[in-house]
């Protein structure tokens, strides 16, 4: 009787044991970050977040992937490689939202939590974040230039890519603005594509300095526009003459702003935006919903506005972004 009260105990102990196993491979939660392109600072930044959120929850495997060049062909490639690896979310910022929809609804199908950043058109995510109203954003930058240009003049926009739902929002909430508040500026180039690439950006704003001499505004999109539109005003000598706006980091086009070729930026913080991916990614892991007021517990992100999304998901925004000019941009370190 006692050696089969014994037997019961150790069955009931393995049993336990059991049972603690399967709650602690329960919490093995993985949440991978994929960027538009490895290898720029503002997805560097963007990784400062993913890193900082893996530090304040230490049983959540967190990293962040991305192509080596922005093409949206491979950032395809790697979300259905982490698809076959069972990820338990994907947080993904879409170098072109339409080319993920299969795959994106694959991972849903499949369990895994999909959120997605700067892509409020992606119809298969279940939450996409917003930093903040892009048209707004857009428009802001656009009364910057106006100023700028005594609201009078030949100007251009340039985007990273036609396919960057988000960068194209904010060039046609430029676009939009001047239509109604600036009759007298003349948009004479419309969304121009620079591939993500300050290279390239230059190359195309050398273009047209050449076929416009007497263009007085850029608003940039991507980055890396501001920097190539920055640089080629710079070399063309017509710094003080040609105004350039657009979304940039501080520490990239502080030469430019110090110098004059760049007249301002406006951005939010990637490592922000990093950070709120995945922490609502960890909630929906944890079948948690955000709600429309809640606080994230980030700088912009305090007070949410949740709206419905083009698919079955929900829109998240924040109030993130932030202007500078030479005065002030020394007050961010990166």
């Amino acid at each position: 009787m006692k050696l089969k009260r014994t037997s019961l105990a150790l069955a009931a102990c393995a049993l336990g044991a059991g049972v603690v196993f399967a709650a602690q491979a329960a919490t093995n939660q993985t949440i991978v970050t994929v960027v538009k392109v490895t290898g720029i600072s503002w997805f560097n930044r963007m990784e400062e977040g993913v890193k900082e959120f893996a530090k304040d929850n230490p049983g959540v495997t967190t990293y962040q992937t991305g192509p080596g060049q922005a093409d949206a062909a491979q950032q395809l490639k790697i979300i259905e490689d982490l698809i076959a690896k069972k990820v338990s979310a994907i947080a993904v910022v879409p170098y072109d939202p339409p080319t993920l929809e299969p795959a994106l609804k694959k991972a849903m199908d499949r369990g895994i939590k999909v959120v997605t950043h700067e892509a409020d058109n992606e119809k298969n995510t279940m939450v996409d974040v917003e930093a903040f109203d892009n048209s707004a954003y857009g428009a802001a930058l656009n009364d910057r230039l106006a100023s700028c240009m005594h609201q009078d003049g030949k100007w251009a926009t340039f985007v990273g890519s036609l396919g960057s739902r988000s960068q194209v929002q904010w060039a046609d909430g430029g676009i939009d603005n001047a239509k109604k508040k600036y009759p007298k500026m003349q948009l004479v180039e419309t969304n121009i594509e620079t591939n993500n690439d300050g290279e390239h950006a230059y190359q195309q704003a050398k273009e047209v300095l050449r076929k416009h001499p007497d263009i007085k505004g850029f608003q940039g999109s991507s980055s890396l526009d501001v920097l190539g539109i920055g640089r080629a005003v710079e070399e063309a000598g017509l710094v003080g003459k040609v105004c350039v706006y657009g979304t940039g980091l501080p520490t990239e086009a502080g030469k430019f702003l110090e110098s004059g070729a760049i007249n301002g930026i406006a951005f939010w913080d990637p490592k922000l935006a990093g950070e709120a991916m995945n922490k609502i990614a960890k909630m929906l892991l944890d079948g948690k919903s955000v709600q429309s007021g809640a606080n994230l517990g980030l700088p912009g992100y305090e007070k949410v506005t949740v709206t419905k999304g083009p698919g079955k998901g929900v829109i998240v925004r924040g109030q993130g972004w932030v202007s500078v000019d030479k005065s002030n941009y020394k007050q961010y370190n990166f």
